[in-house]
């Protein structure tokens, strides 16, 4: 099945509303002085899903613009492309 621009939107908004309930959770359980390891817990679950979230941008990229400028525009995609590599592996 061919994964279309609309599916990735939508599992990106669905990423970033657990995103926005992980977040919320967190400032309450600051709040109430809660335990720090379940604080930084809570901290790696917001950063992994923001992880994921980078997943699913990177997926509508591809499918918006990545295939037109291998078409057109190669060298700029290969750019942009590289730079975001080298920027998630520091």
């Amino acid at each position: 099945m061919k994964t279309h621009y609309a599916d990735v939107k939508v599992k990106a908004q669905k990423r970033i509303n657990i995103i926005k309930g992980q977040l919320d959770g967190l400032q309450r359980m600051i709040e109430n002085d809660e335990y720090c390891i379940d604080l930084l817990n809570q901290s790696l679950a917001i950063q992994n899903s923001l992880k994921s979230l980078d997943s699913v941008l990177l997926e509508r990229h591809l499918i918006t613009h990545v295939a037109h400028q291998m078409a057109h525009e190669k060298e700029k995609a290969t750019t942009e492309l590289v730079t975001l590599f080298k920027r998630v592996n520091k």
